[in-house]
């Protein structure tokens, strides 16, 4: 990639803007930057010896394409779309972008990193029955999820994941929902097609390079240092402009830096784990990605879901996730890296945030104690048939779950992310999780709105709307979304599954 990895190149460096952290969040902004402003040094610096070891892993997310199509818990309320309508709205936008790239020859293949998969729900029990019932009801009528089918037939439900109803006892009352334009997205793979942009239009990546020290000069650049971790040497790139997209480590080195902006905030760190499938036999009778209802306290990221995953062009089922416990904020950070982020003005609303979720506390300790059996059991209630020789426990990433300082609560549970700009515009950075991957294209775009005015004014404002041509639109009818989803479907290679 000539990444500049292991070498002197960082020392002492001068760059337009700095991107901390190779994941999917400054891998999108880094290739936004290098084609609108192509004279511009992009600096992309990264602690790993790799790109997109974290969150943008394949193997530490599920790949969802997250539209609103599956995701039960963006609408507690089935009468409130609000959510679900919205993140979808943000997602086309994104799948608007990557066809874009691969329309101008930037991306050589997308079918390296998304494919169609059927987004589908199921519920069991009158309960919840009721809920999908009415929650479809409610999504029946906007143009973004037109295509979506529900079901109460169980020879229906069979025909859309066979899993689902094989060995199943008759009798229980079951619903599901199926919506054939899902996607299954390998975040990893994206980055590093995204990253080689920033390199092939001169940018620069620096492998083996953690970022220690955010200082900003009297002219408002910024000093990013740190240290190789190969080498042990040091290295400062000074900057116009810092982008922190670390993940579980942004919030530390915003800290770090100094700014007003993010007094208040803490995090709370949740792993999770994943069962995986590699048997060919099983993997090829599951084309879906089947979302159920979360149980009762769980976090977002621990609603329970039977995926097709595709990772290196190979097929696998993936189940999950279970929730684990690390003081850890990334899979490869240190087990100290939670203290680290406490500080006196946060600590009172982390503290609040846990006394207003115990419900969420108590479900992550049972998830803790929980034994094997126990955790093959919750897939048996997805597919009754599964065997545990065809299925292995592998450890996924690390979230920073998001905690913001609030006036009436002093502090709530964030179940997103969250944009974090300085006054003044040189520094900028995101905190959150989930589905930030999926929706990194309009919260880059909002970065650029707000971080570089002049720039936008002048050009890239023009430039966005050639690229991504509903990014300021509010309003959608059938036509204009079935066009719109049928040329990002195009450019990208999707079809529509039968």
């Amino acid at each position: 990639m000539g990444t500049g990895a292991g070498t002197d190149e960082g020392i002492g460096s001068e760059a337009d803007i700095v991107l901390v952290g190779g994941g999917i969040m400054s891998a999108t902004l880094g290739s936004m930057i290098a084609i609108l402003q192509p004279d511009w040094r992009v600096v992309l610096v990264e602690r790993a010896g790799e790109l997109a070891t974290e969150s943008s892993d394949p193997w530490n997310n599920a790949g969802t394409g997250h539209m609103g199509l599956c995701e039960l818990n963006y609408m507690p309320d089935p009468a409130d779309r609000s959510r679900a309508t919205t993140v979808a709205a943000q997602f086309h936008l994104s799948r608007q972008w990557w066809a874009y790239l691969a329309d101008a020859g930037f991306l050589d293949d997308p079918q390296d990193f998304v494919s169609t998969t059927p987004h589908m729900d199921v519920v069991f029990g009158s309960r919840d029955v009721d809920y999908l019932q009415r929650r479809f009801q409610t999504l029946a009528g906007d143009p973004l999820f037109a295509e979506m089918a529900y079901s109460e037939d169980p020879a229906q439900i069979a025909a859309w994941s066979p899993l689902v109803m094989e060995g199943r006892e008759p009798g229980e009352p079951i619903a599901a929902t199926r919506h054939p334009r899902g996607t299954d997205v390998d975040f990893g793979a994206l980055t590093k097609a995204l990253t080689r942009i920033i390199v092939e239009r001169g940018g620069q990546v620096l492998l083996d390079h953690d970022v220690r020290t955010l200082r900003q000069n009297p002219d408002r650049s910024w000093c990013v240092t740190g240290k190789q971790t190969r080498r042990r040497q040091q290295f400062t790139v000074r900057a116009q402009h810092v982008f922190v997209g670390a993940g579980g480590f942004a919030l530390r080195l915003l800290q770090k830096a100094g700014i007003p902006e993010i007094d208040g905030y803490a995090v709370l760190p949740v792993g999770a784990a994943f069962y995986r499938c590699a048997t060919p036999s099983v993997v090829a009778r599951h084309d879906a990605k089947v979302y159920g209802q979360a149980a009762v306290g769980a976090p977002p990221m621990s609603v329970p879901h039977l995926d097709k995953r595709i990772v290196d062009h190979e097929e696998y089922l993936l189940f999950g996730p279970y929730a684990t416990f690390s003081t850890k904020l990334l899979k490869h950070g240190r087990f100290a890296d939670f203290f680290t982020t406490l500080r006196w003005r946060n600590v009172h609303v982390l503290l609040a945030a846990c006394l207003q979720n115990l419900s969420l506390i108590r479900f992550l300790l049972s998830e803790l104690v929980a034994g094997p059996k126990r955790r093959f059991m919750q897939l048996q209630k997805f597919f009754p048939a599964a065997r545990s020789e065809q299925w292995e426990l592998i450890s996924a990433g690390q979230r920073a779950q998001l905690v913001t300082p609030d006036s009436r609560r002093t502090g709530v549970l964030q179940h997103g992310t969250e944009l974090i700009v300085s006054a003044d515009h040189s520094i900028s950075g995101l905190l959150g999780a989930s589905p930030g991957a999926s929706t990194a294209v309009p919260i880059m775009v909002d970065l650029l709105r707000q971080c570089f005015p002049k720039e936008w004014d002048a050009s890239w404002k023009s430039a966005v709307e050639k690229a991504i041509p509903d990014f300021e639109r509010v309003r959608w009818d059938r036509e204009a979304a079935e066009n719109s989803l049928a040329r990002s479907a195009s450019a990208l290679g999707l079809r529509r599954a039968s």
